[in-house]
């Protein structure tokens, strides 16, 4: 059991990661459940309700038991190294308001796994891809809902958050659009004219009108769109197509990021496009094409040959 204290100097920090850090509501819903299967750990592991005074007396041992009845439990590394981040995290925050010291849990190093790049699919495949999701919805307002979402995950490079939070005081979309993204970064992002189009084209399909302060995007039966919808349609023609199951939509995005290096785009220039804090986050992006950057560099650097 956890005392009333620490259930509220939880809550507290999870309103300081959402208001000062701009945490989105899955990323909280994610800390939350990390840390709160730690603190559930520990209950148990020392007996008796968890509050303030035993979570500032936490050992390096302590540590040592809960990461390895994690991976007894089959928690991967990557798993693993995501909770004790938000651990650190929330206890950083604990130890700096309450006045005790942090060391035990702070030093805990992350178990180390193999990072996963990034599958983009090929340029003819992410062409093949939009035409296919637009012949899978019986009612055609719903299959251009569907192709101008995909459309602008491929076009424009965003989340699919970010395309299902467009609302009506965004169309008809302008050649460049205001994106707020992660912890409520904005960037400008243009807009290719078959992303305009295929908006467009739903626009004057969907039974719904483009209030001002509502999506555009909208379910049948005129609620938001959900990210689901489109996952799962791009699951159907993934299947069409003998895609691998990473043809997902964030792999649009992925794509989008890959096609523009190919193309000779700046690595710099890419990063903002797609809203990254760090170039080390978009190197990730297109560390699958690695050759390209190579041939670019045999090309042009004066000690290549």
């Amino acid at each position: 059991m956890i005392s009333a204290a620490l259930t509220d100097a939880l809550a507290g920090w999870l309103d300081h990661q959402r208001a000062l850090k701009g945490a989105a509501d899955n990323t909280l819903n994610a800390y939350q459940t990390d840390v709160m299967g730690f603190l559930g750990f520990m209950t148990q592991h020392h007996g008796g309700t968890q509050g303030l005074g035993p979570l500032s007396r936490i050992t390096v041992s302590d540590m040592r038991a809960w990461m390895a009845h994690e991976r007894g439990r089959g928690v991967a590394a990557r798993s693993l190294a995501r909770s004790l981040s938000a651990v650190k995290t929330f206890y950083a925050w604990l130890a700096e308001r309450e006045g005790f010291e942090p060391t035990a849990v702070l030093s805990t190093r992350s178990p180390k796994f193999q990072k996963k790049l990034p599958r983009p699919l090929a340029p003819d495949a992410a062409r093949a891809m939009i035409d296919t999701v637009e012949v899978q919805a019986r009612d055609p307002w719903v299959a251009a809902r569907d192709t101008a979402v995909v459309t602008l995950l491929y076009g424009c490079g965003l989340r699919i958050s970010e395309a299902l939070a467009l609302t009506g005081r965004d169309v008809p979309l302008p050649e460049t659009l205001r994106i707020k993204g992660k912890g409520g970064k904005e960037r400008l992002v243009p807009v290719l004219p078959a992303a305009r189009a295929a908006v467009a084209a739903y626009l004057r399909a969907s039974p719904y009108p483009a209030e001002p302060d509502s999506p555009i995007f909208r379910g049948t039966r005129g609620g938001p769109l959900y990210p689901r919808a489109i996952q799962t349609v791009m699951a159907q023609a993934r299947m069409q197509l003998g895609l691998p199951a990473t043809a997902t939509p964030h792999a649009m995005r992925h794509s989008f990021a890959t096609h523009l290096l190919n193309a000779g785009g700046d690595l710099r220039a890419i990063q903002e496009l797609l809203g990254h804090a760090s170039l080390s986050t978009t190197q990730a992006y297109t560390a699958v094409d690695t050759a390209r950057l190579m041939e670019v560099y045999d090309a042009a650097h004066p000690k290549a040959g």
